[in-house]
């Protein structure tokens, strides 16, 4: 089953952290948003990778990217309701949610923040709690 991936999820199998394990066989099959790849892409040059080996890098991680729509931009907004406020969600982890949504997959993230968060139509996979 296809799954929306944060890029948390992505770097922790990129950099072996704790729940890699439980990410990389999906990630085949996974879609990961055009912004969240940008995520992804940014920190690794941040850390020193060259742009084009981080591009590189995370074709290999075989996930599709969605590109990012003005209909994706709307519901982003649009997904700033109370029990999102205070969390310090992310423009990325907002985009992330939103793909879910949109295509109907869960989602998986390495983000603690997104813990006990519940949003009617969508599955939040956590790979470490």
């Amino acid at each position: 089953m296809a799954k929306a991936f944060d890029s948390s999820a992505v770097l922790a199998v990129l950099y072996g952290e704790p729940g890699a394990e439980k990410v990389r066989p999906d990630l085949p099959d996974g879609i990961i948003s055009a912004v969240n790849a940008a995520e992804v892409v940014t920190v690794l040059v941040r850390k020193g990778m060259p742009p084009k080996e981080a591009v590189v890098t995370l074709r290999k991680t075989l996930l599709k990217v969605q590109d990012f729509s003005l209909d994706y931009a709307i519901k982003t907004a649009g997904i700033l309701s109370p029990q999102l406020r205070g969390r310090g969600l992310s423009l990325g982890d907002r985009a992330c949610l939103v793909t879910g949504l949109l295509l109907q997959l869960p989602v998986v993230t390495a983000d603690r923040s997104w813990i006990g968060l519940q949003i009617p139509g969508l599955e939040i996979q956590l790979i470490r709690s």
